[in-house]
This record gives C-alpha cells, sequence and structure tokens, in this order.
C-alpha cells in the first residue's frame, strides 16, 4: 500500500495532460478518419436503439449504462486496431505517422527578433562555455520515395551525438530513437531500406584516434563571434552567399551539426536572423522536447521554415521545415513535416 495522495496516483495513471502537444504527433489519415466514423456511427445506432428501449422500461437503464461503458471500450479498442493498420499495415514494414507542424499558441506574445538577440548578447556578457565541436541533436527525417511502386513517406527519428576534441580525435554516435513515444519501435532506413528497430538500438558507432581532424574539425577554424564574420564564414565553409533567409537558415543549420556554440556565439547567430528578410516572429510554442520557445517563421517556394529558439538566451532549440504545397509526385501533402531538428546541451 502506498502513502501517496489519491489526486497523486490518478496523475501517474494518466501522466500526460489533455492538452499536451504531445497527442497531436500521431493524426488519424482519412483511411483512419473513414475507420473511426463507422464504428462511431454503429456505436451511436446501438445508443439510440438502447435508450429507445430504456425510455419504455426504466427499470433497466443502470443495465443500459453498464453496456453503453462496454460499448465505448470496444469502440476504442477498435479504433486502437484501426490506428495498428493505419500505422503499421498487414505483413508489411510498419510506417510511422509523419509529426505534425509545430503551432504557435494562439495569442501569445510576439517577441521580436531583435529582442531576442538583445538578451543573448547580454548572456554573453556573463561569460559562460564556449563554442565546442560537435553536436547533441535530435533528427526527423521524411523518407520519401518517387515513382512507380513508390512506398509511402515515413519519419525516420535518429539521435545523433558527435564530439571532437582539440587534438582531432572524436566519436560519432547514432541511435534510433523517439522521445516522443519512449520504448516504442522506431523506423529506420540504414541498410538502404526502411524498417522496424527497437527503441535506442545503435545505428552507427565510430571512435577516432588523434589527428583524425584540424584541432578545431573540418573547417579548420572555430566559427567567430561577430555577426559581420559569422556570414563570411558561412559562406566560406558552407558556400552559403546567404542573401536569402532559406539558404541562411540552412546554412546555420549545418554550422549547428557541426558546432555547439557558446554564448557569443549565439548572439552571433540570432543577429544574423534578426537581419534576416521575411522571417516573423508566430508567438510561443512548445518544442518537440517539451522546451518552450519562441517561433519565427519564413515561407517560400512552397516550403516553411520555422525556428523555434530560447528568447532568454537566444539558442536554437529547433528547426522545422513543412511543405506548404502538395507533392503527389513523393505522395506529400500541404501541412507534412518534412524534417525537424532539435538541438540539446
Amino acid at each position: 500500500m502506498t502513502d501517496e495522495p489519491e489526486l497523486e496516483l490518478l496523475r501517474r495513471s494518466d501522466p500526460v495532460p489533455a492538452g499536451d502537444p504531445r497527442w497531436r504527433d500521431r493524426p488519424l489519415d482519412a483511411r483512419a478518419e473513414l475507420g473511426l466514423r463507422r464504428l462511431l456511427a454503429a456505436e451511436t445506432a446501438s445508443e439510440a436503439a438502447s435508450e429507445a428501449a430504456a425510455a419504455s422500461a426504466p427499470r433497466r437503464t443502470a443495465r443500459r449504462l453498464g453496456g453503453l461503458v462496454t460499448g465505448l471500450a470496444a469502440v476504442a479498442a477498435a479504433v486502437v486496431a484501426v490506428l495498428v493498420l493505419v500505422l503499421s499495415g498487414a505483413g508489411t514494414t510498419p510506417a510511422v505517422a509523419a509529426p505534425v507542424a509545430l503551432r504557435p499558441l494562439a495569442g501569445s506574445p510576439e517577441v521580436p527578433l531583435a529582442d531576442v538577440a538583445g538578451a543573448a548578447r547580454e548572456a554573453a556578457r556573463g561569460g559562460g562555455t564556449g563554442t565546442r565541436r560537435g553536436s547533441h541533436v535530435m533528427m526527423w527525417s521524411m523518407g520519401m520515395e518517387s515513382g512507380p511502386g513508390a512506398r509511402p513517406p515515413v519519419t525516420l527519428p535518429e539521435e545523433h551525438l558527435t564530439r571532437w576534441n582539440a587534438d582531432g580525435s572524436g566519436t560519432e554516435l547514432v541511435v534510433a530513437t523517439d522521445p516522443r513515444h519512449p520504448g516504442e519501435p522506431v523506423i529506420s532506413d540504414s541498410g538502404g531500406a526502411p524498417r522496424t528497430v527497437a527503441d535506442g538500438e545503435v545505428l552507427h558507432r565510430a571512435a577516432y584516434p588523434p589527428g583524425t581532424l584540424p584541432p578545431y574539425g573540418r573547417s579548420g577554424t572555430e566559427p567567430p563571434d561577430s555577426a559581420k564574420q559569422l556570414r563570411a564564414y558561412l559562406s566560406q565553409v558552407y558556400g552559403c552567399a546567404c542573401a536569402g533567409t532559406p539558404e541562411l537558415v540552412d546554412a546555420l543549420a549545418s554550422l549547428l551539426q557541426d558546432w555547439t556554440p557558446g554564448p557569443a556565439g549565439t548572439a552571433a547567430v540570432d543577429e544574423l536572423l534578426a537581419a534576416a528578410p521575411g522571417l516573423r516572429p508566430a508567438g510561443a510554442v512548445t518544442d518537440r522536447l517539451g522546451r518552450r520557445g519562441q517561433a519565427y517563421v519564413h515561407d517560400a517556394a512552397g516550403l516553411r521554415r520555422m525556428l523555434v529558439l530560447d528568447p532568454a538566451d537566444g539558442r536554437v532549440l529547433g528547426i522545422e521545415e513543412t511543405y506548404t504545397q502538395d507533392r503527389p509526385e513523393y505522395r506529400v501533402k500541404a501541412g507534412d513535416v518534412m524534417s525537424y531538428q532539435a538541438w540539446m546541451d
């Protein structure tokens, strides 16, 4: 017997509140919605018949209520079965529903990027750990095929941890995992075709001896802490002229995969973003790791890029790319998430 209060026991039995954004991670597609409508229609008809019987025999109401609860449980079980078929298929490699695009909280304050850049520069004055080579990032990417016989798109979640030392030694680790659904099987395309792997399965592990890389990695030099110099660095190292916002965001994503900026480097990144044309604030948002941040979006060429920043220190928490137009050749629809990256310390 436990001494915990009953309310705490209830919370632990249902730990995810109804408003939690993770409930949106597995949307029903058209096939699942059709199955759900049919199931609910059957239950509604059954309930109506029971209510008619109850009206003519009031003493049977209590039994009808029990039957309704049982019927709803059966509907729930059937819906789960529909979802399993939709998400897994019958006798085929299971597929994973793509994550729903992040949606900023309606009516939340929209913090200007210039304010975030100012907060980042203020945080940099306090010192802190400098820029380090390597990164820790969760990635969700859409695996797509085109042409006759192409398989439906699947979402491939991976966690990447890369560390490099000043002597050129380092380690790389890639694990198949999805923190939105801990312990559940994960789809991986390692080996050339999508397949189911266990949560936490190591897809790649490597250790490199000293001298493998220059002292500061493949680029040879550490990213500068000045926004002006950082733009030139992106051009030299990543080939980004960065005249447009999409190119700038893509180059910064590459930078953040190679490096983990310190406070001063983060401020330089934010100052570049604050000057980027068309990148507008969209309000507060909760990212896929449950962290609150500010969203900034840019639309171009059928793709929406959303950056999620920590308004307190300007850190880039995530970058999401979502289709805004249908791409029938890839069986992709507007609103599908093409990729998402979430950076961790």
